[in-house]
Protein backbone atom coordinates (compact mmCIF):
# COMPACT_ATOMS: atom_id res chain seq x y z
CA UNK A 1 0.00 0.00 0.00
CA UNK A 2 1.03 3.55 -0.79
CA UNK A 3 0.49 6.96 0.58
CA UNK A 4 -0.93 9.55 -2.32
CA UNK A 5 1.99 11.59 -2.34
CA UNK A 6 4.10 8.34 -3.52
CA UNK A 7 1.25 8.40 -6.23
CA UNK A 8 2.54 10.23 -9.51
CA UNK A 9 -1.40 10.54 -10.90
CA UNK A 10 -2.12 11.38 -7.73
CA UNK A 11 1.24 14.15 -7.43
CA UNK A 12 -0.05 15.65 -10.99
CA UNK A 13 -3.89 16.16 -9.82
CA UNK A 14 -2.64 18.29 -7.15
CA UNK A 15 -0.11 19.53 -9.66
CA UNK A 16 -2.77 20.63 -12.11
CA UNK A 17 -5.03 22.68 -9.24
CA UNK A 18 -1.36 25.06 -8.36
CA UNK A 19 -0.65 25.37 -12.14
CA UNK A 20 -3.75 26.79 -12.45
CA UNK A 21 -4.03 30.58 -13.93
CA UNK A 22 -5.35 32.05 -10.50
CA UNK A 23 -4.59 34.91 -7.98
CA UNK A 24 -1.88 33.18 -6.29
CA UNK A 25 -0.14 36.08 -5.27
CA UNK A 26 -2.96 36.78 -2.85
CA UNK A 27 -1.89 34.23 -0.83
CA UNK A 28 1.67 34.58 -0.94
CA UNK A 29 3.96 34.61 2.32
CA UNK A 30 0.07 34.68 4.23
CA UNK A 31 -1.71 33.08 7.34
CA UNK A 32 -4.07 30.58 6.53
CA UNK A 33 -6.67 29.03 9.09
CA UNK A 34 -8.50 25.94 7.61
CA UNK A 35 -10.78 23.56 9.78
CA UNK A 36 -11.39 20.21 8.10
CA UNK A 37 -7.55 20.18 7.08
CA UNK A 38 -7.76 16.07 7.27
CA UNK A 39 -10.82 15.68 5.58
CA UNK A 40 -11.35 14.78 1.86
CA UNK A 41 -11.63 18.82 0.19
CA UNK A 42 -9.62 20.43 2.75
CA UNK A 43 -6.67 17.23 2.65
CA UNK A 44 -6.34 17.83 -0.58
CA UNK A 45 -6.06 21.79 -0.45
CA UNK A 46 -3.41 21.99 1.46
CA UNK A 47 -1.33 19.43 -0.62
CA UNK A 48 -2.30 21.99 -3.53
CA UNK A 49 -1.18 24.56 -1.15
CA UNK A 50 2.41 23.12 -0.78
CA UNK A 51 2.79 22.31 -4.14
CA UNK A 52 2.43 25.58 -5.09
CA UNK A 53 5.08 27.04 -2.78
CA UNK A 54 3.58 29.97 -2.10
CA UNK A 55 5.45 30.37 1.56
CA UNK A 56 2.39 30.75 3.01
CA UNK A 57 1.50 29.40 6.77
CA UNK A 58 -1.16 26.74 7.55
CA UNK A 59 -2.87 27.11 10.72
CA UNK A 60 -4.30 23.30 10.61
CA UNK A 61 -7.42 23.27 13.60
CA UNK A 62 -8.13 19.81 14.49
CA UNK A 63 -8.72 17.32 17.41
CA UNK A 64 -6.16 14.95 16.31
CA UNK A 65 -2.51 15.75 16.00
CA UNK A 66 -1.33 12.25 15.70
CA UNK A 67 -4.02 11.85 12.64
CA UNK A 68 -2.80 15.44 10.53
CA UNK A 69 0.75 14.37 11.32
CA UNK A 70 0.18 11.09 9.40
CA UNK A 71 -1.36 12.66 6.62
CA UNK A 72 0.84 14.88 5.81
CA UNK A 73 4.02 13.40 7.02
CA UNK A 74 5.96 14.17 4.41
CA UNK A 75 6.23 18.21 4.92
CA UNK A 76 4.95 18.35 8.65
CA UNK A 77 8.40 19.08 9.43
CA UNK A 78 8.80 22.13 6.96
CA UNK A 79 7.60 25.75 7.67
CA UNK A 80 3.90 25.49 5.96
CA UNK A 81 1.97 23.78 8.17
CA UNK A 82 1.34 25.02 12.26
CA UNK A 83 -1.06 22.36 14.24
CA UNK A 84 -3.55 24.04 16.33
CA UNK A 85 -5.47 21.59 18.46
CA UNK A 86 -9.12 22.38 18.51
CA UNK A 87 -12.35 20.40 18.46
CA UNK A 88 -15.48 22.29 16.76
CA UNK A 89 -17.31 21.29 18.93
CA UNK A 90 -15.75 23.75 21.64
CA UNK A 91 -17.35 26.89 23.10
CA UNK A 92 -14.41 28.62 22.02
CA UNK A 93 -11.08 29.13 20.10
CA UNK A 94 -7.51 29.06 21.25
CA UNK A 95 -5.88 31.74 21.57
CA UNK A 96 -3.76 32.52 18.28
CA UNK A 97 -0.57 34.55 18.21
CA UNK A 98 -0.02 36.36 15.40
CA UNK A 99 -2.04 37.51 12.36
CA UNK A 100 -4.67 35.38 10.19
CA UNK A 101 -5.04 36.58 6.36
CA UNK A 102 -7.48 33.99 5.33
CA UNK A 103 -9.95 31.67 7.21
CA UNK A 104 -11.59 28.68 5.38
CA UNK A 105 -14.18 26.85 7.17
CA UNK A 106 -14.50 23.40 5.89
CA UNK A 107 -14.82 21.47 8.67
CA UNK A 108 -18.09 19.82 8.94
CA UNK A 109 -20.07 16.40 9.70
CA UNK A 110 -20.90 15.53 6.06
CA UNK A 111 -22.42 12.24 5.74
CA UNK A 112 -25.44 9.90 6.16
CA UNK A 113 -24.56 8.28 9.66
CA UNK A 114 -23.07 11.55 11.10
CA UNK A 115 -26.36 13.54 10.59
CA UNK A 116 -28.14 10.17 12.22
CA UNK A 117 -25.75 9.89 15.34
CA UNK A 118 -24.27 13.25 15.87
CA UNK A 119 -27.23 15.74 15.26
CA UNK A 120 -25.94 18.25 17.75
CA UNK A 121 -22.11 17.99 16.32
CA UNK A 122 -23.83 18.78 12.93
CA UNK A 123 -25.60 22.24 13.74
CA UNK A 124 -22.98 23.21 16.32
CA UNK A 125 -20.02 23.06 13.59
CA UNK A 126 -22.05 24.61 11.17
CA UNK A 127 -23.62 27.71 13.59
CA UNK A 128 -21.62 27.89 16.81
CA UNK A 129 -17.77 26.77 15.58
CA UNK A 130 -18.65 28.69 12.29
CA UNK A 131 -19.97 32.22 15.07
CA UNK A 132 -16.37 31.52 16.47
CA UNK A 133 -13.88 31.84 13.63
CA UNK A 134 -16.27 34.59 11.98
CA UNK A 135 -15.49 36.47 15.23
CA UNK A 136 -11.81 35.55 15.45
CA UNK A 137 -11.51 36.63 11.76
CA UNK A 138 -12.62 39.92 12.38
CA UNK A 139 -10.98 40.19 15.77
CA UNK A 140 -7.94 39.81 13.63
CA UNK A 141 -8.72 41.67 10.57
CA UNK A 142 -8.72 38.87 8.24
CA UNK A 143 -8.69 39.85 4.54
CA UNK A 144 -11.35 37.06 3.66
CA UNK A 145 -13.35 34.55 4.96
CA UNK A 146 -14.52 31.42 3.14
CA UNK A 147 -17.39 29.51 4.53
CA UNK A 148 -17.68 25.97 2.84
CA UNK A 149 -21.41 25.21 2.04
CA UNK A 150 -23.28 22.60 0.34
CA UNK A 151 -26.01 22.00 -2.10
CA UNK A 152 -28.00 20.47 0.89
CA UNK A 153 -28.76 24.50 1.44
CA UNK A 154 -31.36 23.83 -1.66
CA UNK A 155 -33.81 21.60 -0.08
CA UNK A 156 -36.06 18.97 -2.24
CA UNK A 157 -36.43 20.57 -6.04
CA UNK A 158 -40.15 21.53 -6.18
CA UNK A 159 -40.22 20.40 -9.91
CA UNK A 160 -40.06 23.49 -11.12
CA UNK A 161 -36.42 24.01 -12.23
CA UNK A 162 -33.91 21.35 -13.88
CA UNK A 163 -30.66 23.31 -12.36
CA UNK A 164 -30.58 25.30 -9.11
CA UNK A 165 -28.87 28.29 -9.12
CA UNK A 166 -27.80 30.78 -6.05
CA UNK A 167 -31.06 32.28 -5.90
CA UNK A 168 -33.25 29.00 -5.89
CA UNK A 169 -34.73 27.84 -2.27
CA UNK A 170 -36.21 24.19 -2.32
CA UNK A 171 -38.20 22.38 0.48
CA UNK A 172 -37.10 21.52 3.57
CA UNK A 173 -39.22 20.27 6.65
CA UNK A 174 -37.56 21.74 9.24
CA UNK A 175 -38.72 19.50 11.89
CA UNK A 176 -36.85 16.42 11.06
CA UNK A 177 -33.70 15.21 12.52
CA UNK A 178 -32.13 15.04 8.97
CA UNK A 179 -33.02 18.41 8.46
CA UNK A 180 -30.27 19.67 10.93
CA UNK A 181 -27.31 19.40 8.40
CA UNK A 182 -29.22 21.94 5.64
CA UNK A 183 -30.79 23.99 7.96
CA UNK A 184 -27.23 24.74 9.61
CA UNK A 185 -25.56 25.60 6.23
CA UNK A 186 -28.51 27.79 6.13
CA UNK A 187 -27.81 29.94 8.97
CA UNK A 188 -24.32 29.05 8.39
CA UNK A 189 -24.48 31.78 5.30
CA UNK A 190 -27.37 33.57 7.06
CA UNK A 191 -24.43 34.55 9.70
CA UNK A 192 -21.77 35.32 7.20
CA UNK A 193 -24.05 37.97 6.05
CA UNK A 194 -24.40 39.28 9.25
CA UNK A 195 -20.54 39.88 10.03
CA UNK A 196 -20.24 41.34 6.53
CA UNK A 197 -22.70 43.96 7.56
CA UNK A 198 -21.88 44.14 11.51
CA UNK A 199 -18.78 43.81 11.75
CA UNK A 200 -17.43 44.68 7.70
CA UNK A 201 -15.93 40.68 7.39
CA UNK A 202 -14.91 40.24 3.86
CA UNK A 203 -17.06 36.75 3.82
CA UNK A 204 -17.32 34.49 0.41
CA UNK A 205 -19.48 30.90 -0.11
CA UNK A 206 -18.69 28.07 -1.89
CA UNK A 207 -21.56 25.75 -2.21
CA UNK A 208 -20.03 22.26 -2.62
CA UNK A 209 -22.00 19.69 -4.08
CA UNK A 210 -21.31 15.98 -3.75
CA UNK A 211 -17.51 15.31 -4.01
CA UNK A 212 -15.50 12.28 -3.91
CA UNK A 213 -11.63 11.51 -4.64
CA UNK A 214 -8.94 9.60 -3.24
CA UNK A 215 -8.49 11.68 0.05
CA UNK A 216 -12.20 10.38 1.00
CA UNK A 217 -11.98 8.59 4.30
CA UNK A 218 -12.91 4.95 4.81
CA UNK A 219 -15.31 5.91 7.45
CA UNK A 220 -17.52 7.92 4.92
CA UNK A 221 -21.07 6.29 4.68
CA UNK A 222 -22.41 8.80 1.36
CA UNK A 223 -23.89 6.69 -0.90
CA UNK A 224 -20.76 7.39 -3.31
CA UNK A 225 -18.56 6.37 -0.75
CA UNK A 226 -20.12 3.34 -0.40
CA UNK A 227 -19.73 2.50 -3.66
CA UNK A 228 -16.35 2.63 -4.04
CA UNK A 229 -15.49 0.46 -0.99
CA UNK A 230 -17.70 -2.18 -2.53
CA UNK A 231 -15.75 -2.21 -5.35
CA UNK A 232 -12.85 -2.15 -3.63
CA UNK A 233 -13.33 -5.20 -1.79
CA UNK A 234 -14.51 -6.51 -4.87
CA UNK A 235 -18.04 -6.94 -3.50
CA UNK A 236 -21.03 -6.05 -5.66
CA UNK A 237 -22.25 -2.36 -5.28
CA UNK A 238 -25.18 -2.13 -3.39
CA UNK A 239 -27.96 0.56 -3.91
CA UNK A 240 -30.29 1.40 -1.15
CA UNK A 241 -33.06 2.85 -3.63
CA UNK A 242 -34.09 2.03 -6.99
CA UNK A 243 -31.14 4.87 -7.92
CA UNK A 244 -33.32 7.47 -10.17
CA UNK A 245 -31.90 10.10 -7.58
CA UNK A 246 -30.21 13.13 -10.33
CA UNK A 247 -27.59 14.12 -8.47
CA UNK A 248 -24.02 16.59 -9.28
CA UNK A 249 -20.59 15.12 -8.64
CA UNK A 250 -17.26 15.82 -8.52
CA UNK A 251 -14.07 15.06 -8.56
CA UNK A 252 -12.28 16.22 -5.59
CA UNK A 253 -9.44 18.32 -7.99
CA UNK A 254 -12.64 20.30 -9.15
CA UNK A 255 -13.98 20.84 -5.77
CA UNK A 256 -10.43 22.66 -4.88
CA UNK A 257 -9.99 24.55 -7.64
CA UNK A 258 -13.43 25.70 -7.45
CA UNK A 259 -12.97 26.61 -3.63
CA UNK A 260 -9.79 28.75 -4.18
CA UNK A 261 -11.76 30.53 -7.36
CA UNK A 262 -14.48 31.72 -4.90
CA UNK A 263 -11.62 32.54 -2.43
CA UNK A 264 -9.60 34.74 -4.79
CA UNK A 265 -11.95 35.90 -7.16
CA UNK A 266 -15.34 35.78 -5.14
CA UNK A 267 -17.50 39.01 -4.88
CA UNK A 268 -18.19 39.47 -1.09
CA UNK A 269 -21.00 38.00 0.08
CA UNK A 270 -21.75 36.04 -2.73
CA UNK A 271 -22.68 32.60 -2.91
CA UNK A 272 -21.05 30.12 -5.97
CA UNK A 273 -22.32 26.63 -6.62
CA UNK A 274 -19.06 24.31 -6.98
CA UNK A 275 -20.62 22.19 -10.15
CA UNK A 276 -20.69 21.86 -13.58
CA UNK A 277 -22.90 19.58 -15.59
CA UNK A 278 -20.30 17.06 -17.00
CA UNK A 279 -20.72 15.56 -13.37
CA UNK A 280 -24.10 15.07 -13.35
CA UNK A 281 -25.63 11.45 -13.40
CA UNK A 282 -28.49 8.96 -11.95
CA UNK A 283 -27.32 7.45 -8.64
CA UNK A 284 -27.82 3.72 -10.78
CA UNK A 285 -25.38 4.56 -13.58
CA UNK A 286 -22.87 6.20 -10.96
CA UNK A 287 -23.03 2.46 -9.60
CA UNK A 288 -23.04 1.26 -12.59
CA UNK A 289 -20.10 3.21 -14.08
CA UNK A 290 -17.84 2.15 -10.18
CA UNK A 291 -19.18 -1.17 -11.25
CA UNK A 292 -17.92 -1.06 -14.45
CA UNK A 293 -13.94 -0.02 -13.97
CA UNK A 294 -14.26 -2.31 -10.77
CA UNK A 295 -15.46 -5.35 -12.42
CA UNK A 296 -18.59 -6.26 -10.57
CA UNK A 297 -22.43 -5.86 -10.53
CA UNK A 298 -24.66 -3.60 -8.55
CA UNK A 299 -27.35 -4.59 -6.12
CA UNK A 300 -30.37 -3.57 -4.33
CA UNK A 301 -30.74 -3.58 -0.81
CA UNK A 302 -33.01 -1.16 1.55
CA UNK A 303 -31.81 0.85 4.08
CA UNK A 304 -31.86 0.30 8.45
CA UNK A 305 -33.57 2.83 10.07
CA UNK A 306 -29.78 4.63 11.55
CA UNK A 307 -29.03 5.25 7.48
CA UNK A 308 -32.58 5.56 6.44
CA UNK A 309 -32.67 9.01 8.98
CA UNK A 310 -29.76 10.47 7.24
CA UNK A 311 -30.47 10.21 3.80
CA UNK A 312 -31.45 12.76 1.52
CA UNK A 313 -34.67 12.91 0.55
CA UNK A 314 -33.72 14.59 -2.49
CA UNK A 315 -34.56 13.28 -5.99
CA UNK A 316 -33.00 15.70 -8.07
CA UNK A 317 -30.59 17.71 -7.25
CA UNK A 318 -28.54 19.54 -10.07
CA UNK A 319 -26.60 22.71 -9.18
CA UNK A 320 -26.48 25.21 -12.25
CA UNK A 321 -22.27 26.55 -12.11
CA UNK A 322 -22.51 29.08 -14.93
CA UNK A 323 -21.74 31.55 -11.70
CA UNK A 324 -18.42 30.09 -10.85
CA UNK A 325 -17.40 29.80 -14.76
CA UNK A 326 -18.17 33.71 -15.25
CA UNK A 327 -15.33 33.80 -12.73
CA UNK A 328 -13.07 31.88 -15.19
CA UNK A 329 -13.49 28.23 -13.42
CA UNK A 330 -13.86 25.25 -15.97
CA UNK A 331 -13.48 21.28 -14.62
CA UNK A 332 -10.50 19.50 -15.27
CA UNK A 333 -12.51 16.32 -15.23
CA UNK A 334 -16.39 14.81 -15.89
CA UNK A 335 -17.81 11.89 -14.07
CA UNK A 336 -15.90 8.95 -16.26
CA UNK A 337 -12.58 10.65 -16.07
CA UNK A 338 -12.92 11.91 -12.55
CA UNK A 339 -14.44 8.14 -11.46
CA UNK A 340 -11.89 6.15 -13.11
CA UNK A 341 -9.00 8.44 -11.54
CA UNK A 342 -10.55 7.93 -8.25
CA UNK A 343 -10.94 4.24 -8.28
CA UNK A 344 -7.38 3.95 -9.62
CA UNK A 345 -5.88 5.75 -7.11
CA UNK A 346 -7.99 4.13 -4.26
CA UNK A 347 -6.86 0.75 -5.68
CA UNK A 348 -3.37 1.81 -5.05
CA UNK A 349 -3.32 3.11 -1.65
CA UNK A 350 -5.89 0.25 0.25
Amino acid sequence: MKRLLQIPEYVEDVRRVANLPLLWEKLRGKTILITGGTGLIGSFLIDVLNAAKLGCTILLLGRSEDKAKTRFVEYWDSDLIRFVKWDAAAPTLPMIDGPIDFVLHLASNTHPVAYATDPIGTITTNVLALNNLLALASEKRAARFLFASSNEIYGENRGDVELFDEKYCGYIDCNTLRAGYPESKRCGEALCQAYIKQRGLDCVIARLTRTYGPTILPTDTKAISQFFNNALRGEDIVLKSEGRQYYSYQYVADSVSGLLTVLLKGETGEAYNIADESGDITLRDLARLIAENAGCKVVFDLPDAVEAAGFSKATKARLDGSKLRELGWSPLYNVESGVKINFDLLRKIR
